[in-house]
């Protein structure tokens, strides 16, 4: 699992094996998770992926222990 900065506001989430499955995005002073999945011809689909369930979850800061734990458990 990696937190990759995109800009100041947003922060590409990826999966252990390096998919891209989300965003994190800066809403209103705290850190918002927006799942990402991609469609059968490779298109974005926002909402969907293996973490739609996680589909905005808020943290008040991008910690990789914490949401390690909380998306990825064994």
């Amino acid at each position: 699992m990696h937190i990759q900065k995109i800009n100041e506001g947003v922060c590409a989430l990826l999966d252990p094996s390096g998919l891209h499955v989300g965003n994190f995005k800066w809403v209103n002073g705290q850190w918002k998770f927006k799942a990402v999945g991609f469609g059968p011809e490779g298109q974005v689909m926002p909402g969907h992926g293996p973490l739609t369930d996680r589909h905005n979850a808020c943290f008040d800061r991008l910690d990789e222990a914490t949401i390690r734990a909380q998306f990825f458990k064994d």
